[in-house]
């Protein structure tokens, strides 16, 4: 299951020629690039003085509590990460289509 997950990340990223090891290195850069930037928009979304409360619920390790503090501060989360991870594999696309220098 997971190569056939890494196979399909590695066509929408569109780097499937590469070797495995690089792909799989490529794929693992790229999937905290997406976490960093789904986590920079839903916390952007918060009110300055909820974003402690959310620093203190990811340093605690509790996703239930996480996920229920989202919930409630910020209407459609999930659909505002997803977005930035798309926004993200459209830059990664844009980048390895720019005429190098």
């Amino acid at each position: 299951m997971q190569d056939e997950m890494t196979a399909l990340i590695a066509a929408d990223l569109g780097i499937k020629d590469l070797p495995q090891e690089e792909q799989k290195t490529l794929i693992a850069q790229f999937g905290e690039v997406a976490l960093k930037a789904a986590t920079l928009a839903v916390v952007e979304k918060l009110a300055d003085e909820k974003r402690g409360e959310f620093t203190k619920l990811a340093e605690a390790g509790d996703p239930p509590a996480l996920k229920a503090f989202l919930d409630r501060e910020v209407p459609r989360h999930e659909d505002i990460a997803k977005a930035a991870v798309a926004e993200e594999v459209q830059r990664f696309k844009e980048f390895q289509l720019a005429p190098s220098a």
